[in-house]
């Protein structure tokens, strides 16, 4: 459920395209306190947790999730789905199931670690609920508006959200499953490899796009962004 609240946003920044666009500097402010958001979760809430000073076993976990994220966009952007995060819908719009795909590679780290959180003996986390939520909100967006540049009616558009959702869902399902099933060490090995995936997946698609088209007061957002999703980590 947690997952797919998480989630909501995509189909949330779709149906803002689609009753009124928001113009490209807003959702790129949006976006850069999305980021902002994300990379304090990430501190506060993932590699605290990881406890990466104890243990190499754990620092290569982290570099690998970073190094499968970049493995894997690099071959979805090869796919067409380059431009998910291209709040213009780049040049002609991009591939539907390459979107598809990248925004649910972009998806699921955040989606596990709201399941892992749970395995392991904790509750969801607001801080870091809010942070997906957030950061999820304006990826609506920028996707609904490539795949409208491709020529994708409406209808087939939020269908695909709506998958997105429901696969996020299963995304923190399996996340908790798997830390029920392998125990609560194997856990923070998943949490730090998921942390290494969203650092690269917000210094590699989403800070850049949130400069272009945010422009200089995205970097005052970013710190405005990290220090509420920060708060809510100290208030919890």
């Amino acid at each position: 459920m947690w997952g797919g609240v998480g989630a909501a946003a995509l189909l949330i920044g779709a149906a803002l395209v689609f009753i009124r666009k928001p113009s490209e500097r807003v959702t790129g402010m949006v976006m850069g306190f999305g980021s902002g958001t994300l990379i304090s979760a990430i501190a506060y809430e993932l590699v605290p947790e990881s406890t990466l000073g104890k243990g190499l076993g754990l620092l290569a976990a982290f570099l690998i999730g970073a190094l499968t994220f970049f493995v894997g966009d690099l071959l979805i952007d090869r796919m067409g789905g380059g431009s998910r995060k291209d709040l213009t819908g780049g040049e002609g719009g991009g591939s539907g199931m390459a979107i598809f795909l990248g925004t649910l590679l972009d998806g699921i780290p955040e989606s596990m670690i709201l399941g892992i959180g749970l395995g392991m003996g904790g509750s969801v986390s607001i801080a870091f609920l809010f942070a997906v939520f957030v950061s999820n909100l304006p990826e609506g967006v920028a996707g609904t508006v490539s795949m409208q540049a491709e020529g994708r009616p409406a209808r087939r558009i939020a269908l695909m959200w709506s998958l997105l959702v429901i696969a996020s869902a299963l995304a923190a399902g399996l996340g908790y499953f798997f830390t029920e099933t392998l125990g609560v060490i194997d856990g923070v090995y998943l949490q730090a490899f998921a942390a290494g995936a969203m650092l690269t997946m917000l210094a590699d698609t989403m800070m850049p796009e949130a400069f272009k088209h945010g422009g200089r007061i995205v970097g005052l957002l970013t710190v405005l962004g990290f220090l509420a999703a920060g708060i809510l980590s100290v208030l919890e």
